[in-house]
């Protein structure tokens, strides 16, 4: 059996993955399909709507056929090591190919630029932290060094949009892994990464979805049109089990009490907070009634929105520096979600010859592998109001892989 990967957030599932995922398959020629999904936290320092065992489930139902879990320590990171993560471990699960959703759709663009950037790699670093160093965001600084080395314009990639860049970095990371794996791109149709408005009569960004969930109280008629029906069916589901959908703002007081109770040490010591960003962090805490008061009062020109999310995501569950840099070199395991009748015969076919070990059931894992993954699950389950919490919380445990 043939199989080709894709790297997902599923935030939720909607029209435009079920587009990339049926081209994908056309395009590859794969008799499978193989999902790493983000848990329970996601790229931008956000939690997820509904929990991974409802997403996996949705992804199931619309053609995926085997689910696994991209671990917290590359879920919630910059995008090349969210990418290093993902195509590691579909390197392991022994995909023969990768498909993305990128704004350029040209897989000899990527290649091309890809190549004149290792030629120049030494200098764009140092143009990088020059940038930087006068005060312009991370994302901004690439950008400014990629048109000084001239690397814009027809034939390169445009490496300012979101899904262009998580492009550049798979093939990157695949290229440092060595792979044999075999990299295509689908342009994105319709919707932009984060356009929060409807623009399409079928085809929605996931933030507008999620915009309109919140915003408009959970009415299905309002999605309907831009997500399957299988998915309007997961979120009636986890909404009545559970009687919400997780955002932000559910987390704010106990991040409002970490960053009040915690030294500025403390603060210091948790991964990606730096150059005295914590004394920042303190003080809009003690000022701030919301979540996005807070935010506002601490981003800055040099510190995106993104970035200071996946900050204080870390504030949230306590990942210290060592931490995180101890797990983050390269995934130890692979975690399966779930998977339907092809998916278990694909494994039946490969279990044998997977260079990672499999988890099916925590009690099989090494507990210093995956602690990291099972903090972050149940501080999730604190956006929750009991009983509710407890049930989540149970489930990281109890829960075996979906079979569909």
């Amino acid at each position: 059996m043939k199989s080709m990967g894709v790297i997902v957030e599923y935030n939720p599932f909607h029209n435009g993955h079920l587009h990339h995922l049926e081209i994908s398959k056309m395009k590859t020629n794969a008799d499978a399909a193989i999902a790493v999904m983000s848990g329970n936290f996601l790229q931008r320092g956000e939690p997820a709507l509904v929990s991974k065992w409802s997403r996996a489930k949705m992804a199931l139902r619309s053609g995926v056929d085997i689910v696994i879990e991209l671990p917290y320590a590359f879920a919630t990171q910059k995008a090349e090591t969210f990418a290093f993560g993902s195509i590691c471990l579909l390197d392991a699960m022994h995909c023969q190919s990768y498909c993305f959703g990128s704004e350029s759709g040209d897989i000899g663009a990527f290649t091309h630029t890809i190549e004149k950037l290792e030629r120049s790699e030494d200098r764009m670093n140092s143009l990088i932290k020059e940038n930087i160093k006068e005060g312009m965001s991370y994302p901004s600084s690439v950008s400014k060094a990629i048109a000084s080395l001239g690397l814009t314009g027809e034939g390169h990639v445009d490496l300012t949009t979101p899904n262009n860049i998580l492009g550049y970095h798979y093939m990157k990371a695949a290229r440092e892994i060595g792979t044999a794996m075999k990299a295509f791109t689908i342009q994105r149709k319709n919707a932009d990464y984060h356009d929060e408005d409807f623009s399409s009569a079928t085809i929605a960004s996931a933030t507008s979805i999620r915009k309109a969930l919140f915003s408009e109280g959970f009415q299905q008629d309002v999605i309907r049109q831009y997500v399957p029906e299988s998915t309007i069916e997961e979120l009636i589901s986890y909404h009545k089990e559970f009687t919400i959908f997780h955002q932000w703002e559910r987390y704010w007081p106990l991040l409002q009490y970490r960053l009040i109770s915690a030294s500025l040490d403390e603060l210091a010591n948790i991964y990606e907070i730096e150059e005295g960003i914590e004394h920042r962090l303190k003080e809009a805490a003690q000022l701030a009634s919301s979540f996005q008061e807070f935010m506002t009062k601490v981003k800055t020109k040099r510190y995106t929105w993104t970035r200071i999310q996946r900050m204080v995501l870390h504030v949230l569950t306590n990942t210290t520096k060592e931490q995180m840099i101890s797990h983050c070199h390269k995934p130890s395991y692979i975690r399966l979600l779930g998977m339907n009748e092809k998916g278990r015969k694909y494994l039946g076919m490969v279990k044998k010859e997977l260079s990672l070990p499999m988890i099916s059931k925590l009690s099989s894992a090494k507990q210093e592998d995956i602690h990291l993954d099972i903090r972050a699950s149940n501080v999730y389950a604190q956006g929750l109001p009991e009983p509710y919490k407890a049930k989540l919380m149970k489930m990281e445990y109890s829960q075996p892989p979906i079979q569909l």
